[in-house]
């Protein structure tokens, strides 16, 4: 039971950070894209809207992001 406690107190500490995943555009590359209405993904299918090229569509760009890059930039 000892080596059990032991051996999940490693894998525990040998956690990764969870990934943060970031939107993107897929027209012009902005991260600035929302959806377009507060129904969208409950009543609707899935629209995006681009507050930058004024992209709309159902498409977008998903990056995983790890929390030190995203504090870098």
């Amino acid at each position: 039971m000892k080596r059990l406690k032991e051996l999940l107190k490693i894998l525990v500490s040998l956690k990764r950070p969870p990934k943060r995943a970031v939107k993107l555009c897929p027209k012009c590359g902005s991260p600035d894209i929302s959806l377009s209405s507060s129904l969208d993904s409950w009543l609707t299918p899935e629209q995006y809207v681009c507050r930058k090229c004024g992209y709309k569509g159902p498409v977008v760009l998903e990056v995983d992001v790890e929390e030190d890059e995203s504090v870098q930039s």
